[in-house]
């Protein structure tokens, strides 16, 4: 199968927008140029719109085996392509955990079956996260995991991780941490601060997550092994992050768009729309990370899309489950608040969300260049619509950007030389 699309444009170095083609033959890109002709391609007119590399999500959660009621592999799947979403990293809280060889075989199998664009699963670090019994790393990593992690849930002893670190650098795979201290989160629901005083909710203390990085910054640098931290959201962990990347300890990181656009103070009534963990933070920290992304020290964004069915999200913020979507939101609503605002560049944004997250995982993917693997959007930056999460292709509707009004959109998909989403095309 050969594809055209012609009447585009492409972001130069100089971020500027030169005008561009692309001939798609099979899964990869073959030809790019101001004007391409092939016969016998399908051809498709992107109208002046603007050609970008296929958006990297390395943290999402597809919710199958176990909670096809929240999602599945197929709509979380539908739900990153109509984002612009071509690779996502599924994580390993499923019911029953990809932490054996048979738990992992299924889920590839299944992921084979069903997935609209390229999956990578995580492996579990500790057996039904539990935080306990540890997985093989090594059996696992010969299978063709993404990583390892128990996101969702903190390591919380030393030792665990330490070993863990170990056999991971051992074996050439990165640790995935989601960072929580549970001695001391004490039963919040959101952030410690203003609004957990206001609602009278119990809050979550920033120290809960920074004590963790700090303490895992270091067992990296002693095992030499490559440490992620997600959905980084307060500024102490920040600075944590930029100590050791200072002192050439292997660490990276993320941030969510949602950190990024929000803070405690947006949290004004009972919504659980609005919780998630980590919470939303202060307006410092809010601030901080925005520093942290543009100062190198958080390495690209992530969304932790997190689908739940309404009426688990209906029980108020103390008996809600914690999380957001994302994965149809994250560009336009990047897009408006900080390109269009001056905050960071086009180029910058589009940076975050495909050539850095491969970069930090040394994934083929990410980029728009001739014998790249054939993954791209096409978006409409000048179209205006408001954010309606009944149009959701996730099954999880819970967004607090329910009614945002944004600019630019994701029109045009197309994952491994097939095209999985077209704007107005619901097949």
């Amino acid at each position: 199968m050969k594809l055209v699309l012609k009447n585009a444009k492409r972001l130069s170095s100089a971020n500027e927008l030169k005008a561009c083609e692309v001939l798609i033959e099979g899964n990869k890109i073959t030809r790019i140029a101001a004007s391409v002709s092939e016969e016998a391609a399908e051809v498709i007119d992107c109208g002046g719109n603007v050609i970008v590399p296929g958006f990297i999500d390395v943290h999402i959660h597809l919710r199958e085996p176990g909670g096809e009621h929240k999602e599945t592999i197929a709509s979380g799947t539908k739900a990153a392509a109509r984002g612009g979403f071509t690779t996502v990293c599924a994580m390993p809280n499923t019911n029953p955990v990809p932490d054996n060889k048979e738990t992992v075989k299924e889920l590839l199998e299944k992921i084979n079956q069903d997935a609209l664009v390229r999956v990578l699963p995580y492996a579990a670090i500790t057996k039904k996260l539990n935080g306990e019994e540890r997985t093989d790393i090594a059996e696992l990593a010969k299978m063709g995991v993404f990583a390892f992690t128990d996101d969702g849930v903190g390591i919380q002893t030393a030792d665990t991780m330490l070993q863990t670190m170990k056999q991971a650098a051992a074996n050439g795979m990165p640790v995935v941490a989601h960072c929580e201290d549970n001695s001391i989160i004490y039963g919040g629901v959101v952030h410690d601060g203003r609004v957990s005083k206001e609602l009278n909710l119990p809050g979550i203390p920033s120290l809960s997550e920074s004590v963790q990085i700090a303490r895992d910054v270091l067992l990296a640098e002693a095992t030499g092994c490559h440490y992620h931290v997600c959905h980084v959201s307060t500024k102490e962990s920040v600075r944590v992050i930029r100590d050791a990347k200072k002192a050439n300890i292997n660490v990276t990181a993320e941030v969510t768009p949602h950190h990024l656009l929000m803070n405690e103070d947006d949290i004004t009534t009972n919504d659980t729309n609005f919780k998630m963990n980590p919470p939303l933070r202060a307006k410092e920290d809010q601030e901080a990370l925005l520093e942290g992304l543009l100062d190198g020290t958080l390495d690209f964004i992530a969304t932790d899309h997190a689908p739940h069915a309404e009426e688990e999200k209906e029980k108020g913020f103390l008996k809600a489950p914690f999380g957001i979507v994302g994965l149809e939101t994250a560009f336009s609503l990047l897009y408006t608040k900080l390109v269009k605002t001056n905050k960071i560049t086009l180029k910058q944004l589009i940076n975050y969300l495909t050539i850095k997250p491969s970069n930090v995982f040394n994934l083929p993917y990410g980029t728009l260049e001739e014998n790249a693997y054939a993954d791209l959007t096409v978006l409409d930056l000048e179209k205006e619509t408001k954010i309606d999460k009944e149009r959701f292709y996730s099954k999880g509707k819970n967004s607090p950007f329910h009614n945002w009004e944004i600019t630019g959109l994701p029109i045009l998909t197309v994952a491994d030389g097939s095209i999985v989403y077209k704007e107005g095309f619901d097949g």
